[in-house]
């Protein structure tokens, strides 16, 4: 990174450039070409866009999922480097001059460039929750023989990052992250087993994919950050609380041993933390609404309940375990909401899923990054075969 003048100049890889968090990320470089440059993107199939995105921000190296959609782009783009699937994602990171990478993919895909990244000892602006959920303990082993970070992109994880700074962490009692509840934080439990695909897609705050939208539906997608949260921060189980905040507004707290509690509050929108993974430690004017407290008036905050959302308590105990059980908890949702969403099980099935996985998968500690690729196969073929027998 080089700071002249208070100007940030990084040079960005950039993971999951078609994604929201993705195009958001390149919105922000679009408004502070002086202070960040895209290096190199990576997508998986979606050729029309990273066209448009090539046309305007000219990386040096470009991957996509398949072979076809690079031949496609070579054709577009004869002068450029275009690489497909995971070694092409490894060319993504290793462009030269990169010394920040984005990490905005969904999934498990972009583990190792990220990976390769850490020990490139690059900054790492983390928005893919599964790095840290599948390989937590092999991330942090890599982190400490590495000049790299990780800067949070999740604004719950943003939010915790933000707090925590300017103290000692000897001083933290908790951290208490927020989830606004997703559509059915009201809804009798009764009534879970007559959800369609329809219901859980239509979340009341945010905008998102399908997967995180049925995640969040779930409160997966706040057990996956409440596993992040453990390695990320490396916490103890009895520091980590979640609570329901309809809102979105506090999209985190950490409460020190003075009993005094610090609060990140804005408006949703990703943009603000993920310009700040990238500014960190400075700060930058932005072009997102600015939080008017005398309009949002009210702000609420309830328990959560885990009869109707077991994922929560699966998540403490995945963190119980450690070994695999990330991992294991991660694949087996993938799974399950891929089903769901097809139709193949409801969206209880999902729970039934989950908490059987989590109990018949084989735990092994996972010693190396080439561990990681067969274990998910191994899990998702596990999953796959338990759904197959199973009616829900």
């Amino acid at each position: 990174m080089k700071d002249t003048n208070n100007k940030v100049t990084r040079n960005i890889a950039l993971l999951g450039s078609t994604g929201s968090i993705g195009k958001n990320t390149l919105e922000i470089v679009r408004n502070n070409r002086d202070k960040f440059k895209i290096v190199s993107l990576a997508c998986g199939n979606n050729v029309e866009m990273i066209s448009s995105q090539i046309r305007e921000f000219d990386p040096l190296v470009i991957s996509v999922g398949s072979g076809n959609a690079a031949d496609n782009l070579s054709k577009e783009f004869p002068e450029k480097k275009i690489y497909h699937g995971n070694d092409g994602m490894m060319e993504a990171v290793n462009a030269k001059g990169t010394d920040t990478v984005v990490t905005a993919t969904s999934g498990t895909h972009s583990i190792h460039a990220t990976l390769d990244a850490i020990r490139n000892g690059y900054r790492i602006c983390l928005a893919n929750k599964e790095t840290l959920v599948v390989a937590g303990e092999l991330v942090n082993e890599y982190l400490s023989s590495s000049s790299s970070e990780i800067i949070p992109i999740d604004s719950e994880q943003s939010a915790i990052f933000q707090c925590i700074k300017g103290n000692d962490r000897k001083f933290l009692k908790k951290v208490i992250l927020t989830a606004s509840g997703g559509p059915f934080f009201n809804l009798d439990e009764k009534g879970f087993k007559h959800i369609t695909v329809n219901d859980a897609l239509n979340h009341p705050v945010w905008s998102m994919g399908k997967k995180i939208t049925i995640d969040s539906s779930t409160l997966v997608n706040k057990a996956l950050e409440i596993i992040e949260a453990f390695y990320l921060f490396k916490l103890d189980i009895s520091e980590i609380d979640l609570l329901i905040h309809p809102q979105s507004i506090v999209h985190s707290m950490v409460e020190f041993i003075d009993n005094s509690t610090i609060a990140q509050m804005g408006v949703p929108d990703m943009k603000i933390p993920i310009q700040y993974s990238l500014s960190y430690p400075e700060r930058f004017e932005t072009s997102t609404d600015n939080l008017d407290l005398s309009k949002t008036r009210t702000l609420s905050f309830f328990g959560v309940d885990k009869v109707k959302f077991p994922s929560i308590e699966m998540a403490f105990d995945v963190i119980s375990e450690k070994k695999n059980s990330g991992l294991i908890f991660n694949v087996a949702n993938e799974v399950a909401v891929e089903y769901f969403l097809r139709g193949d099980i409801p969206f209880t099935g999902i729970f039934n899923v989950l908490e059987n996985m989590v109990k018949e998968c084989e735990r092994s500690v996972i010693s190396s990054a080439d561990e990681l690729t067969p274990m998910i196969n191994e899990v998702k073929k596990v999953t796959e075969e338990y759904i197959r027998r199973n009616t829900f």
